[in-house]
């Protein structure tokens, strides 16, 4: 037994250790967040052999395989990564394969006859078997500040070339870093994302200011996964979202478009779209619709967006196709109909109003999200057909039934409807219009009050006879 001045001794040294321990560990700390960035810590990764993981190879695509086995048998390194590994861990059908490898990507180039290579700012290797494509990726090191981050923390270039671990601590989620090794069919875990995935945890690897500032897509990202996959974001990537969502103005407006098609095609979009307008990123896609959602009065453009947005979903579970261009018209339709009923409201016809609204807001809008124009077409034609399928008489309800893009623009009007515009019977008479067959259509249309417009024919303008002249 300790007498009283050992006793204190011992205490006083403990006491000692404690305190050093907190300065060692503040040290650590700041090493890590030097520059700005989070430096990985050296440790031999998880491995999980085959018998421990439910991943089989039957899962996999025949041209992921293919890519895996070539680059084995060229002598390199070669893995699965990503979301793939993370869906088919959740039992999901991935979309898509990736590849990385420690083959460089002319390297890779070399071993795969139907591939190029791609990208600038992070170069990566297509490899193409039919309409299958599988990407790979060299293994990367972290950026280096002084080269390859602006001066936001953007990372500008990305081909620095590094080890398998450099390339699992430079990914941007956990959950998106586990490696599955075609060499053994094991699972490489460096981050930790195995106990994240099975604790249903969304957690961004280092920093978490500083990996949205080197790509602010990647806010984007975590919200896509918490409304696709169910899980949650941990507290530190959750919190940054809001304050750092402005830097997505930076984005170049192309990648932002790609972005936008998978939060909404994921078959998600509504509870997605939730996330967006409650982590403030909504308003830096589509400004001129979120705008207008916060003065509504009546609340019936974000009813008409959220069922169009359940409908969306619904379509993708039945496996039904799904257009892009229904999607956008839905997202634009408010500030277009504002604008189309201003320009009604200073005497100009209703198309020529809604051709010069839907001009206005597309213009506009591309500035942020860079909308294809093969998309923007067809949508100009879906919110067009509002007006046209209100003229009914004559020869004109043939022409709207016999128009390319008439099923979008009926689906659309039913839409609006739903949302509590008043539609009913315009949208019941062409429900029932398109059943009939030409004697019984005829019999509809026949019956249309006068109202129901553009039979009249403008009246026709007598040419005035030029005056004879008699020569003498």
């Amino acid at each position: 037994m300790l007498d009283g001045s050992l006793y204190e001794e011992a205490w006083y040294y403990s006491r000692l250790m404690l305190s050093l321990n907190k300065i060692f560990s503040k040290l650590r700390k700041n090493k890590t967040k030097k520059n700005g960035k989070a430096s990985p810590p050296q440790r031999d990764p998880l491995i999980i052999p085959r018998p421990d993981h439910t991943i089989s190879r039957s899962q996999i695509s025949s041209a992921a395989l293919k890519v895996l086995y070539g680059l084995k048998e060229a002598g390199y390194d070669a893995y699965l990564v990503g979301g793939c590994v993370r869906d088919l861990l959740l039992g999901h059908e991935p979309k898509d394969f990736d590849v990385a490898t420690n083959a460089s990507p002319e390297q890779v180039h070399k071993v795969f006859k139907r591939s190029r290579l791609i990208g600038r700012r992070f170069k990566l290797v297509h490899v193409r078997f039919g309409r299958e494509v599988i990407e790979v990726a060299t293994f990367r090191a972290p950026p280096e500040a002084e080269q390859h981050v602006d001066d936001q923390g953007r990372i500008v270039r990305d081909n620095v070339y590094g080890t398998l671990e450099q390339d699992a601590w430079r990914r941007d989620f956990t959950i998106n870093a586990l490696y599955y090794n075609i060499q053994d069919f094991s699972i490489v875990d460096y981050t930790d994302g195995l106990a994240d995935l099975q604790a249903g945890k969304i957690r961004l690897i280092g920093n978490v200011e500083t990996r949205y500032r080197e790509d602010p897509v990647r806010i984007l990202r975590a919200i896509r996964f918490v409304g696709k996959l169910g899980l949650v974001m941990d507290d530190d990537t959750e919190a940054w979202i809001p304050t750092l969502a402005g830097l997505l103005k930076d984005i170049p407006p192309a990648r932002l478009f790609d972005e936008t098609l998978k939060l909404y095609l994921s078959g998600n979009a509504a509870v997605t779209n939730e996330l967006l307008n409650h982590y403030g990123v909504f308003e830096h896609l589509f400004p001129q619709t979120d705008a207008l959602l916060h003065e509504e009065q009546d609340g019936y453009p974000r009813v008409l967006l959220t069922k169009a947005l359940e409908n969306t979903d619904k379509r993708i579970d039945d496996n039904k196709p799904v257009t892009p261009a229904f999607l956008f018209a839905a997202l634009l339709w408010e500030p277009v109909r504002q604008r189309w009923q201003d320009y009604m409201a200073n005497n100009i016809p209703a198309i020529p109003a809604l051709q010069r609204a839907a001009s206005e807001v597309i213009a506009e809008q591309v500035q942020r999200v860079a909308i294809p124009k093969r998309y923007t077409l067809v949508t100009r034609d879906i919110w067009v057909l509002q007006i046209r399928l209100t003229q009914r008489l004559g020869k004109r309800a043939f022409r709207s039934l016999a128009h390319p893009k008439f099923r979008a623009g009926y689906d659309f009007l039913l839409l609006r409807n739903e949302s509590g515009e008043a539609l009913e019977e315009l949208s019941e008479w062409w429900t029932l219009f398109q059943e009939q067959d030409e004697a019984e259509q005829q019999k509809m249309i026949n019956a249309l009050p006068a109202s129901a417009g553009g039979a009249k024919k403008r009246p026709r303008r007598r040419r005035r006879r030029k005056p004879v002249v008699k020569s003498d």
